[in-house]
């Protein structure tokens, strides 16, 4: 899996993302998105339009954050294809201020 969405994304579910990516490879539950790991074709488009920096390559994940290969792969496969831009969740703003993104 050449990307995953990170715990950045938890409670926030900013869908920035999906306007740039090339092959829908972006699915969403209630509270968060993931990427289908088979679907993804490491464009790396969907990095520079996440707000809040919840999508990283798999190289780059620090091994604290290496869980979320597992949880973008079984979560993408049981949860819908998000292929437009949604409303974030209620306090997502708040949330990424307290990220330190403004």
């Amino acid at each position: 899996m050449p990307h995953v969405v990170t715990g950045n994304c938890s409670d926030c579910r900013f869908t920035d993302c999906v306007l740039v990516c090339p092959v829908a490879c972006f699915h969403g539950d209630d509270q968060r998105m993931y990427i289908d790991p088979v679907a993804c074709v490491d464009c790396a488009a969907c990095i520079p339009a996440c707000p809040v920096q919840a999508i990283s390559e798999i190289a780059d994940l620090s091994e604290d954050q290496r869980m979320w290969i597992d949880i973008n792969a079984e979560k993408s496969s049981s949860t819908p294809v998000i292929r437009s831009k949604q409303t974030p969740l209620p306090g997502a703003e708040e949330r990424r201020a307290a990220l330190g993104f403004s």
